[in-house]
């Protein structure tokens, strides 16, 4: 694919700013090479059948662990080696499908993998109960005799942590086989949204465009107000259409969810995710109530929207249009040229690394038919992080660009950092190392912007951004505590519940009855849009992880004293420490307010200085 130029006068001021080794020198490759996990499908195959083979050994093991020392040490051992191998599999599968989700081959490994998947559990769903009953007095012991466990120890004092919560031994393997089943609904989600359902086809400036989710994501921007409203509701009358098969899907997602906190012995599902990660329900509770209360100052902000798009009233499809129109074009190769300019103030490790990482050819960036819309990063230890992308060619696609590379930079940090037992971080850190990337590069063009118009720009999708990660992320987070809350009521949660519940949210966070902004019915098929619904408790973490983000990013902006090395710690840390303990380390706890008082502070200022621009045009 051609790639359109950077603009002269950006690469005079990169090459001034960068030098001139900085600048891609050659251009970065758009499809993966996959060989790094397995050369073709037939050694995935090859391989797939090897691991199944494998797992009668693996239950030989059952009953060795609380032999001696050495005995858990070479059963933790192996069991670690079968992890990984299961680890290359899963992903290769994954990452196969979401390239092209109409493919046959592709859907048959998904579903192999998922089968096997189910099988592997089982196969080792003795393991947790069978540490548990050694007693925490017992593997200490075996910790102090044998040195080889120290990286196991995460591990262990987990899985003793957790005993409460674990059932017997059969009972374990019984879920464990059941998996497959348990996640068909999320994998019947995601092949008709992306495969099965016929998106309607609009005409835009003279152009044919099938409005997927992809092409959505870009023609919501659309500076005609008109084209929006027909985005809007072309998109979602088409989703509209399935309201009773996405809340048959997402409901029994979170029926799963809330009998599994039963059996388990947790109060809530919310406490049973949370509680599995050590973190404490207050950082979720507190954020919400945060955001509540910070509601004004959202409003503020489509209020200041509204005068600056030049609106009589504002509606759902007037929030993504950039504020100051920019024309520019990002090749793919522009985007990795500003993210290695903005993150320059982490050091020139972390720019080595990037710039090693940038070579390895494991990124596909481009859309095509079939492909998966969004972007994600993923990772198997031992081989460079693979990218997800759907490169579009505007700034949000440079943003996104720096994201995913931020998680790929924290999963090269962790796995070379850390053994593969701990290189794995949690959920609740994920999104740090992805956030704070955005934050530099938001303060990186900020710093470049030449005029009134491109800093006002850089400021209206700073804003953005944190309307979008900070207050939608936390009030997504709400509607899966709702939902969750009603089937723990015994509510039947049908699609045309999950609609009034997520309406009245959309309508409480955008001043729907203060006039602020009329919310349409039709849009309030929006929850079954978002896919990250399908694995609950997860949205809430881009909240929490854009408030530390920034928190981090600023201090090391600022040059606070230990502050780049703070954060670079906490990335190449992995799992080795509880994540909100991690955090705590870092000096930041997330069940205070002050984090979420401090985005929604920062939010106002950067709506002071848009106004001040303004008053001065």
């Amino acid at each position: 694919m051609n790639r359109l130029p950077l603009p002269l006068a950006l690469v005079l001021s990169l090459g001034i700013a960068l030098g001139s080794q900085a600048l891609q020198a050659d251009p970065l490759p758009t499809a993966w090479n996959l060989s790094p996990l397995y050369a073709s499908d037939t050694d995935w195959e090859t391989a797939r059948k090897a691991l199944l083979a494998d797992l009668p050994k693996l239950a030989t093991l059952k009953g060795t662990l609380g032999k001696n020392a050495q005995s858990l040490r070479a059963g933790l051992d192996t069991l670690s080696a079968a992890n990984l191998r299961f680890d290359r599999l899963r992903v290769y599968a994954s990452m196969k499908l979401s390239t092209d989700n109409r493919d046959a081959k592709n859907q048959e490994r998904s579903n192999l993998a998922a089968q096997l998947g189910g099988e592997f559990g089982s196969a080792l769903a003795w393991v947790e109960p069978e540490i548990q009953s050694l007693g925490e007095a017992k593997v200490a012991a075996f910790e102090k005799a044998e040195p080889g466990l120290k990286k196991h120890a995460e591990h262990l004092r987990n899985s003793l942590r957790q005993a409460r919560h674990t059932l017997s031994a059969e009972s374990e393997a019984v879920i464990a086989a059941l998996g497959p089943v348990r996640s068909a609904t999320g994998d019947a989600r995601t092949l008709l949204f992306n495969a099965d359902t016929k998106w309607p086809e609009l005409t835009v400036d003279g152009k044919t465009e099938r409005l997927d989710d992809t092409r959505y994501g870009l023609l919501r921007q659309n500076p005609d107000r008109a084209v929006r409203k027909q985005v809007f509701d072309a998109f979602f009358g088409a989703i509209g259409q399935y309201e009773n098969t996405y809340g048959v899907t997402l409901g029994n997602v979170v029926q799963d969810d809330t009998t599994m906190a039963k059996l388990r012995h947790y109060p809530s599902a919310v406490a049973m995710s949370l509680g599995a990660e050590e973190i404490p329900e207050a950082v979720y509770r507190t954020l919400v109530a945060e955001v509540h209360k910070g509601l004004p100052t959202l409003h503020r902000y489509f209020k200041l929207r509204q005068k600056m798009l030049g609106l009589t009233d504002l509606r759902y499809y007037d929030i993504y249009p950039a504020l100051v129109t920019q024309t520019k074009v990002y090749s793919l190769d522009d985007a990795a040229t500003l993210t290695l300019a903005a993150t320059q103030p982490l050091g020139e490790d972390y720019q080595t690394l990037l710039k090693t990482t940038f070579k390895a050819n494991t990124m596909h960036a481009l859309p095509s038919p079939g492909k998966s819309g969004g972007a994600y990063q993923d990772g198997v230890y031992g081989a460079p992080p693979f990218v997800f992308l759907n490169h579009q060619g505007d700034f949000e696609s440079v943003s996104t660009f720096a994201h995913e590379w931020g998680h790929a930079m924290h999963t090269a940090m962790a796995n070379r950092a850390q053994p593969y037992e701990t290189a794995s971080y949690s959920l609740f850190i994920a999104e740090i190392a992805s956030t704070a990337n955005e934050v530099l590069l938001s303060n990186y063009m900020r710093g470049q912007a030449v005029s009134k118009e491109d800093k006002l720009y850089q400021l209206g999708y700073a804003l953005e951004r944190l309307r979008g990660t900070f207050f939608r992320q936390a009030m997504f987070g709400e509607f899966e505590l709702n939902t969750h809350d009603a089937a723990a009521k015994g509510e039947a949660l049908n699609g045309k519940r999950m609609t009034e519940i997520y309406c009245q949210l959309l309508k409480d966070y955008h001043g729907d009855a203060a006039g602020v902004m009329k919310i349409d019915p039709l849009y309030c098929q929006e929850w079954a849009f978002i896919p990250h619904f399908y694995r609950p408790f997860y949205v809430y973490q881009y909240a929490t992880s854009v408030t530390a983000a920034l928190h981090f990013a600023e201090d090391i902006l600022a040059a606070k004293p230990g502050a780049r090395e703070n954060y670079l710690k906490l990335l190449a840390g992995g799992g080795a420490v509880a994540p909100y303990q991690a955090l705590k380390n870092a000096g930041l706890d997330m069940a205070s307010p002050a984090p979420y008082q401090a985005v929604i502070k920062r939010m106002d200022s950067i709506m002071d200085e848009m106004e001040a621009l303004l008053a001065a045009r």
